[in-house]
């Protein structure tokens, strides 16, 4: 499916997008009704759960989908978004297709049902939500060892940094300090995955966490 835009600025704010998200992942039919379970927005994608029910109150039967203990499923479903001239517009991919977006929290992963073909699109696209969630998220001081040489944009590289900080104006920005130069490089979250900690900021306050980081030297 292609992007669909509103012409109408009906879609402003947060609170529309969110509204209009929940209405698309709304329908009551003659036989089922689908209706949102939790709806999530990372960056410009929002990442949605909807449970399917039969109004008979009979089991839902799916290819895709084992019917969980109430009878339902609960499938996953990706929304790209954008403005453009002003008009809010998205895409819309069910899990299955292979949507290329996948920071979906776990907390909304956990919530969909089991797949019946562990060999899936939708398969892997979970697994990439939490290969994604997986990343460490470092504090300020943190020393860290990344889990290859990453190559530079001068030629040089760099494997153990520590994390840090500059401001720009009046914004606080993070940036990585490289320990084997003392330069200051900028670290995309996939770059990080598989890195290690090896001694936490938190240790200085903390005689039994520096007991613990010096063990592992």
């Amino acid at each position: 499916m292609g992007w669909l835009f509103y012409t109408d600025g009906r879609v402003q704010t947060y609170a529309d997008e969110k509204a209009e998200i929940t209405r698309l992942c709304t329908c009551h039919g003659d036989t089922r009704k689908t209706e949102l379970v939790k709806a999530c927005k990372v960056g410009s994608t929002w990442y949605a759960a909807a449970r399917v029910t039969n109004r008979d109150g009979t089991a839902v039967e799916d290819a895709t989908y084992v019917t969980d203990a109430d009878g339902s499923i609960t499938f996953g479903a990706v929304f790209l978004t954008r403005y453009d001239d002003g008009c809010w517009g998205y895409k819309d991919m069910e899990e299955s297709a292979g949507p290329n977006e996948s920071r979906a929290p776990l907390g909304l992963i956990k919530l969909l049902s089991d797949l019946k073909d562990e060999g899936s699109y939708a398969q892997d696209w979970r697994q990439r939500c939490r290969d994604w969630a997986a990343i460490p998220d470092y504090e300020e001081g943190d020393k860290i060892k990344l889990a290859a040489p990453l190559t530079l944009t001068d030629g040089s590289t760099c494997q153990i940094v520590t994390a840090t900080h500059y401001r720009r104006g009046r914004q606080k920005r993070r940036c990585y300090r490289i320990e084997e130069t003392g330069g200051l490089v900028r670290l995309s979250k996939p770059s990080l995955a598989g890195s290690e900690l090896l001694s936490s900021a938190k240790s200085a306050a903390s005689p039994v966490l520096a007991e613990y980081f010096a063990g592992r030297d």
